[in-house]
Parts: structure tokens; sequence; C-alpha cells
């Protein structure tokens, strides 16, 4: 099973030109200008926060990793600015219930004029974790009132988490990872259509399950039960070109070898045919001994300001043997495109690196 209890500060050469007096000279305020063109930043984003998710909406960036134990969001111009980002709890789980313990992986996504976070949770027991959404109708996530709307299930009602949406061709899909029974022992991941942004419509159906042996580590121990869980989660839908590509973290994260697989389909497919998906034989990205950086995974993508460069968001540990806790450090940086319209994420940048802020208008 996925067990998640859960930057070095930026210092923006523009927030200091925005804090010095009005009086400033051209000398300053030109060079000022020239110098926040080569503005960077290094990972990670903050000193702790698996599972971490942005959207970028009006200007904004909103993020927001798992606690374990609430929900919270962040606002920010930029991604790098996290530390000193505007920052609240926007839902606590109540004492008791079916989702009042063990909160995991929100996502923020903006559905027909209003604001929804989707988030796995539990009542204290793995075995009861499912996926649950929160409506906030307010044009700013960090204001209004969050709404509990219910669970996101299809009618079997399995184990769920790390729920995630899409939208392609006007309809939109809920990706999940889920047990097949109501066993521990591999978690696959489903899609299935959906009627509104908190229920599920028609069946669910198996996109992928763990087959590839880079997709198997995940020993627990004799003493654990069960002592061994192939995994396939995190699910994150790009689209570029005529294709969309479904990321998904395998293996498990307790291991260093939590790496991000891939699935390929059309754009003119039948999504909800297994068949429309074509699995990638090798990992698109994983850990990088040599740069001290392991178990890298559970990503999310978002758009520079601008519009013209991608960007990966993720965790990893910095040392091996750290596991799937409170080590896991959000970390982005930019990838690119293939000749062949599949996405290069390349490997994860060492802690320290300083990158090229994302690019802003």
């Amino acid at each position: 099973m996925s067990i998640r209890t859960h930057i070095l500060l930026f210092l923006s050469l523009v927030t200091v030109a925005c804090s010095r007096p009005t009086t400033s000279t051209p000398t300053e305020t030109a060079s000022t200008t020239a110098a926040s063109a080569t503005e960077t930043f290094t990972n990670p984003l903050l000193p702790a926060g698996a599972d971490p998710w942005s959207i970028y909406h009006n200007g904004y960036y909103y993020y927001t990793h798992t606690t374990g134990r609430n929900l919270q969001l962040w606002k920010t111009r930029n991604l790098a600015d996290l530390p000193t980002a505007e920052h609240r709890t926007v839902w606590t789980p109540p004492a008791t219930g079916p989702y009042s313990r063990d909160v995991w992986a929100p996502e923020l996504h903006y559905l027909r004029g209003k604001w929804y976070l989707y988030f796995a949770a539990d009542s204290g027991r793995n075995e009861s974790h499912r996926l649950w959404v929160l409506e906030n109708p307010a044009a700013d996530p960090l204001e209004g009132t969050w709404t509990m709307k219910g669970q996101l299930t299809d009618a079997t009602n399995k184990w769920a988490i790390d729920g995630s949406v899409f939208e392609h061709k006007g309809q939109l899909y809920a990706i999940w990872s889920g047990w097949e029974g109501d066993r521990n022992g591999e978690q696959d991941i489903y899609l299935a259509k959906m009627a509104n942004p908190w229920t599920i419509e028609g069946p669910r159906v198996r996109v992928s399950r763990p087959t590839y042996e880079w997709e198997k580590n995940g020993d627990l121990g004799s003493a654990s039960d069960p002592p061994h869980v192939n995994v396939n989660e995190g699910p994150e839908v790009l689209v570029h070109g005529n294709k969309l590509f479904l990321i998904y973290s395998a293996s498990g994260c307790w291991t260093d070898f939590y790496a991000l697989g891939m699935l390929t389909a059309s754009v003119s497919s039948n999504l909800l045919d297994p068949a429309s998906w074509q699995k990638s034989p090798a990992p698109v990205f994983q850990q990088d001994p040599a740069d001290s950086v392991f178990a890298p995974g559970h990503n999310s993508f978002f758009k520079s300001p601008d519009g013209t460069q991608d960007w990966i968001l993720y965790h990893a540990n910095a040392e091996p043997g750290q596991g799937c806790g409170r080590f896991r450090t959000p970390r982005a940086q930019q990838f690119t495109w293939n000749a062949d319209g599949t996405p290069n994420f390349g490997t994860p940048v060492e802690v320290g690196v300083p990158l090229a802020v994302p690019a802003r208008n």
C-alpha cells in the first residue's frame, strides 16, 4: 500500500526591486530589470511535501501537497516563491468518520466555473481509503466555503486513492489508483466517465496494472500483511498533438525504485477501451543515484506563465532508503518533447542546481 504520512528560499530580484522606495534611480531600475531576466531557483521548492500538485489560473499558481491531516493551499505568481507565498488551511476533516484520517494526494481543479478539491482519505483503516470531492464557488480557492460533495466512486466502491480529473472532447473523466478486489496486494490504474465534477457514471475500466519488473519493486517484509505490493498509482494525463499520455508512478513509494511509467493513446481512440492504451516498456523518469535523487514520482504538470514551457512537478528523496514519508520534497523542472511527440522528462535535477524560473510574459 502507499503510505503517505506526509527551497531553499529563492531570493527574487524582482521582489527586492518592488520593496525599494519609488525614488530609485533609473540606473537601479534598469539594473534590476536586466537581472530579473536571469532569475533562478533551486530544488527543493519546500523543505517537505509529497504528492505535489499545481494549477495555473488567472495569473496565479495554486499549489497543494499531502499533509495527511488537512488540505492546504498556496497562492503565488511564481512557484519558486512558495516559501513566502500566501498559504492557508482550507479544509480540516471531522474528528471521526469515513474521511477523517490519512488525507492524501489532494488535487485542485477549476471545472464548470467552480473549484474542486479531490483527495483520498479513510476512517483510520487503510482498507477504507476512498476518494472524496469538495466544491467552492469563490473566485479565489483560498477564500469562500468548501462544501463536501461526497464520495467519488463507481458502482464497485473499491479501495481508491490518487484521484485526478481530465477533460477530453468535452467529456470529463476520472482516473485513480485502486484495488481490483477487497484485499491489498496490487494497485492498478482505473478510468471512468463522469456525469459532473463529483459523480462517476458507468463502469470503471482498468487501463494499467504492474506487468514489467520495474513496476514490481514493493517488498514490505515478512511481518507485513501483505509482505509485497505491486503498484501503479498517481495517474496524470498530458495531451500533446494527436496523443494522450497517461503518466503514472510505479513500484512502491517506500522503495528507491519508485519511478514514472507512461501509457499512450490516440486522441481519436475510445479511452474506455484498455486496448487503446499502450504501455512503454521502460520508465520515463527514475532515480539518479549519481545526483542523489531517489524515488522520484507522484507528479503533476504545469505550464509557464507565458504558456511556452512545460514543467513537471514531483517529489523525491535526497538519500537512499528514506522511504515514503517526511523526507520527500517537492521539485520542479522543465521538460521537452521528442520528435515523435512523446514527452522527454530527462533525468531528475540535483538539489541545489540553479534553474531558470518558468518563462513569464
